[in-house]
Parts: C-alpha cells; sequence; structure tokens
C-alpha cells in the first residue's frame, strides 16, 4: 500500500477517526458503505489511471484495506503498486 492509497480511503472511512489504516483494516467496520465503495472505486481509477475489472468488485476486494490495494496492484503497470 502507498501513501496516496491511505491518504484516499481515510477521506471514505468515516469511522477511522485518524487511526492508521493497515492492510488489515476492515473497511466495512471502519464506515466504507456501498455507495462510498462506488465513490472511492472512480476515485482510485482517476488517482492511479486504471480501470478496475468489474469482476474484482466484490465484497471480498472491499474486505479490507489489503484486499482492495491488491487489486489495485494488479492493476499497475508492474503489478507491485508502483505508477509509471
Amino acid at each position: 500500500m502507498d501513501a496516496r492509497f491511505t491518504e484516499l480511503l481515510g477521506k471514505f472511512l468515516k469511522f477511522a477517526d485518524g487511526k492508521p489504516i493497515t492492510a488489515d483494516s476492515d473497511l466495512r467496520a471502519l464506515g466504507l458503505d456501498s455507495m462510498q465503495s462506488i465513490e472511492l472505486l472512480f476515485a482510485i481509477e482517476d488517482t492511479y489511471g486504471i480501470t478496475l475489472p468489474d469482476d474484482e468488485m466484490g465484497d471480498a476486494t472491499f474486505a479490507t484495506a489489503g484486499s482492495l490495494w491488491q487489486a489495485i496492484a494488479a492493476e499497475l503497470p508492474d503489478g507491485t503498486g508502483a505508477v509509471a
């Protein structure tokens, strides 16, 4: 996970209250609902210049910060999270 991702994610988590976001952070428990998930998806795609496949956008992907980051990293040019 990179700093841009955790900063962006924090804007959508109403119960994060400035707590550090880790790979194990439960996004639903931190207040991410279905509408915010869609808004977050668009923000991620704009920020990273990628398009996340629809079949990757289920509950499992949005379960934790780490699972969401894995979906993002898989679409980045080198697959590690580095933006070219």
